[in-house]
């Protein structure tokens, strides 16, 4: 399977607003509750550092947005979120998007990128982060509210780019 990572274009925009809106709607990755329009989309994608998308076979498949986290003395650190369609989970896919993540963290000039609210029962993520080195700093109790109403821990990583 060859997955390209490439910068997006507007062209994307329509795909990358469907698979931000799973996760969205799964409810047990982004703290967001509201999906996104064509609009909404739009600005949202325009707002961020970088945004990128996986392609296989002339499709979108996956994407991730880097921004910073902070501002200041601080804003040397990004965050970034990633999303990958239902339909092709499991592929490595989120991977490859990471470690292009973390080259354009560089590239744009952080210094650290970080995770602020990983879901402690999110194991796939977790798992992947730790073993492209990305740290643990803590946990924090009932940090994240799922769709049932319960909360889970929440568990911040960084990565020094």
């Amino acid at each position: 399977m060859d997955v390209q990572i490439r910068k997006y274009e507007p062209g994307d925009l329509g795909e990358m607003v469907r698979i931000w809106n799973q996760v969205v709607e799964d409810g047990t990755a982004f703290p967001q509750e509201e999906c996104l329009n064509q609009i909404t989309g739009s600005e949202f994608f325009a707002s961020q550092t970088y945004c990128a998308v996986s392609i296989i076979s002339d499709r979108v498949c996956g994407l991730y947005i880097l921004h910073p986290n902070n501002e200041g003395r601080c804003g040397h650190i990004c965050n970034a979120s990633f999303a990958v369609d239902r339909g092709f989970r499991g592929q490595h896919i989120g991977e490859k998007l990471v470690h292009d993540c973390l080259e354009q963290g560089k590239v744009h000039g952080f210094g650290i990128l970080q995770f602020n609210a990983v879901v402690a029962g999110n194991i796939h993520a977790r798992h992947l982060y730790e073993r492209l080195g990305f740290v643990q700093l803590g946990v924090i109790p009932r940090g994240f509210r799922m769709p049932d109403g319960h909360y889970e821990d929440i568990c911040p990583y960084y990565h020094e780019l």
